[in-house]
């Protein structure tokens, strides 16, 4: 079942274009990756898969709530909480799951929200997919915690609320090889419980099934005549204009929302940052 379908997604503002030309498909169960370096749009595009980010251009479709890992400078942990706590509230602010919605939700996260006055912690991580030892110290604080524990954290609590997709920004940043194959593996196992899962990332690892869509690279040297007049095949596939606006750090930015380009405001974030179940947004070119 396809969760998310952008078609021709673009986003652009008084500087320029963010990104522009996107076209990605991910269902459930399926892993993606969009790459690309600094300013390319990464962080605004997952963004605005989630329903947290305006766009411009193009057909955006999600059937489901969404929900945001780690993204700095927009979702991250408190400093002053722990691990433990940060689990507890997330629990709390969701509350009960609607009755109409008890079959959307992954039993494992049914579980955890019944049990987060006995052992969320446990039923939490078990939820995400992590069996035998856990992945960090539950008492440890936010402002202790190493990149990959950061990422994984998000992941955790982006399960407790029983989404459709799940998108979590700049996975590799401040992780060497070993953690970004742990990683990786996280991500595959969630798309393995049935989550649909884009991720961002600077490169993606060798071994990873994500499919992997590239942004910002320049557009292709034209072929000399005598190639073109021989039949030079074309390039497979059109790459994603080079972002012109503020970088992807930058996305959550007032101007971006402000732009007079913006064809909606971001999307209002509910308890437990989920998205609204079903949205589709087109926007004339």
């Amino acid at each position: 079942m396809v969760v998310v379908e952008a078609r021709g997604l673009g986003l652009r503002t008084r500087r320029g274009w963010v990104f522009r030309g996107v076209d990605l498909t991910a269902a459930a169960g399926e892993l993606h990756a969009v790459t690309g370096p600094p300013g390319s749009g990464r962080t605004s595009l997952l963004l605005a898969l989630a329903g947290r980010f305006p766009t411009s251009e193009g057909r955006l479709t999600r059937h489901g709530p969404a929900a945001l890992g780690q993204v700095a400078g927009v979702h991250e942990p408190d400093p002053a909480l722990t691990v433990a706590e940060h689990v507890r509230e997330r629990l709390l602010l969701l509350g009960p799951v609607p009755r109409r919605r008890r079959r959307l939700v992954p039993v494992a996260a049914l579980r955890a929200r019944r049990a987060y006055r006995r052992d969320a912690f446990a039923a939490a991580i078990a939820g995400a997919g992590f069996t035998g030892e856990a992945p960090f110290d539950p008492d440890t604080r936010g402002r202790d915690l190493t990149p990959l524990e950061r990422q994984v954290l998000g992941l955790v609590l982006a399960t407790l609320g029983g989404p459709r997709l799940i998108v979590a920004d700049d996975v590799d940043a401040g992780c060497d090889a070993p953690e970004r194959a742990r990683l990786w593996a996280t991500l595959a196992r969630l798309a393995d419980q049935g989550y649909a899962v884009v991720a961002s990332a600077r490169a993606v690892e060798a071994d990873s099934p994500a499919i992997v869509h590239r942004l910002g690279d320049p557009p292709a040297a034209p072929s000399p005549p005598d190639e073109a007049a021989a039949g030079a095949p074309e390039a497979s596939a059109r790459p994603t204009e080079e972002a012109a606006g503020p970088s992807e750090e930058a996305a959550g930015s007032s101007e971006a929302a402000g732009s007079s380009e913006a064809a909606r405001p971001p999307a209002a974030a509910g308890p437990g940052d989920e998205t609204d179940p079903t949205e589709t947004v087109e926007v004339a070119r």
